[in-house]
């Protein structure tokens, strides 16, 4: 016996898919004004909101020349840590993407690159040279301190992986892969957080 189906309007897949758009677009709208980021997209991943949001801890790293320093988000200053490593193919991309965007947008706008496979200087300056980063600050993880923190904060679910730190030094959200920082949506997002703090 067939049960009666329900009278009402029936959409096809077209209508549907011809509606998408739009919805879509009142959803980021409405989650806009709900205080939540735009939509980042690199590739299959995208900006993901962490919560609770946590302060982000003091970082003790060397810089590539060897020194000593310590790493920490500065007040009213949005952070952008990444994570990278010598092996790996998009941090290739990545890298000189960050680089171009310290160029382009110094204000309030901090980025802290973090060597994750290896603590040999020569090999990490090596595989820099290869690429267009001068003016990126990249460190090394030697005594595991980004180590330490990744595993309270900064999962490292991909690589390479950006945490964007806010102004209020609270890790807001992280993104895999190499995503165009410099594209209008990264625009966005970034103008998002400065607002926020």
């Amino acid at each position: 016996m067939r049960e009666a189906r329900e009278s009402g309007p029936v959409l096809s897949r077209r209508s549907i898919l011809m509606a998408a758009p739009a919805l879509l677009g009142s959803l980021h709208a409405a989650c806009a004004q709900e205080g939540w980021p735009p939509v980042f997209e690199a590739g299959r991943s995208q900006f993901t909101v962490v919560r609770p949001r946590t302060l982000m801890p003091q970082l003790r790293l060397q810089d590539i020349g060897g020194r000593d320093i310590v790493v920490t988000a500065k007040p009213g200053r949005i952070t952008l840590v990444n994570f990278w490593a010598t092996w790996c193919a998009a941090c290739r991309l990545d890298l000189p993407t960050l680089a171009s965007l310290v160029g382009s947008r110094p204000d309030r706008l901090d980025i802290v690159a973090i060597c994750t496979d290896t603590k040999d200087l020569r090999k990490i300056r090596s595989f820099l040279g290869g690429l267009a980063v001068p003016n990126l600050a990249c460190y090394v993880d030697a005594y595991g301190a980004a180590a330490e923190a990744s595993s309270a904060m900064f999962s490292l679910v991909g690589m390479p992986i950006t945490y964007l730190v806010g102004a209020s030094g609270r890790v807001e959200g992280y993104i895999a892969g190499a995503p165009d920082w410099l594209s209008p949506a990264g625009a966005r997002l970034l103008q998002f957080y400065r607002e926020q703090g």
